[in-house]
């Protein structure tokens, strides 16, 4: 099974036999790709009950947990790489989320789908209503996203808070797009952060 572009991504750029947490791994899949091609001690934390039953079919080590609660019991810098992937603008508290993911990974992934893609900015225009596309299937009244945030946004926030960026992948559909007008084109931005604790 092949993975979601950027979950591939991420995937690619974590280092072989790391310790990683997964947080809101759904079924597994990124945690089974890199204990399987990185030999790397993947742990996963997630929200729903029958993802958490997927992913320990699959012979991982997951638990039932809240990003927004559970994130505070782990240890400092515990983790090589701490993952949230199109988790944190389904958070109550991403701001929170964000930092105990930086202090307890050395390095941290986190992807998002752009609100300020070409489609969603055309939708509100030209039809006045909140987009439904592909990376965002769900209507506005059972859409899992309460916080709708751009490329820019993002940017913005590490900057404020002196989050160094140890790279970026921008993504059009599957594919990548450039950095430059990211916020435009981009339908899928992938952060990898430096930890706080990185040794």
């Amino acid at each position: 099974m092949s993975l979601r572009a950027d979950l591939a991504i991420i995937a690619d750029h974590v280092a072989g036999g790391s310790r990683v947490l997964d947080v809101g791994c759904g079924d597994g899949a990124l945690m089974a790709a890199l204990r399987d091609s990185k030999q790397a001690d993947a742990r996963g934390l997630e929200l729903d009950p029958r993802n958490v039953a997927a992913a320990v079919g699959r012979g991982l080590s997951v638990i039932q947990g809240d990003a927004d609660v559970d994130l505070a019991g782990y240890p400092d810098a515990s983790f090589d790489y701490a993952i949230l992937s199109q988790t944190l603008q389904t958070c109550r508290a991403p701001d929170a989320v964000l930092g105990q993911l930086l202090r307890i990974g050395r390095h941290a992934f986190v992807s998002f789908p752009n609100f300020a893609h070409w489609r969603v900015r055309a939708s509100l225009l030209w039809g006045g209503r909140m987009p439904v596309t592909r990376l965002l299937p769900e209507h506005w009244y059972d859409t899992p996203n309460i916080h709708h945030l751009t490329v820019d946004d993002f940017r913005a926030h590490l900057k404020e808070r002196g989050v160094a960026v140890e790279g970026a992948w921008f993504l059009s559909g599957d594919k990548k797009t450039t950095s430059a007008a990211a916020n435009f084109l981009a339908e899928h931005a992938i952060f990898l952060l430096r930890g706080t604790n990185q040794g």
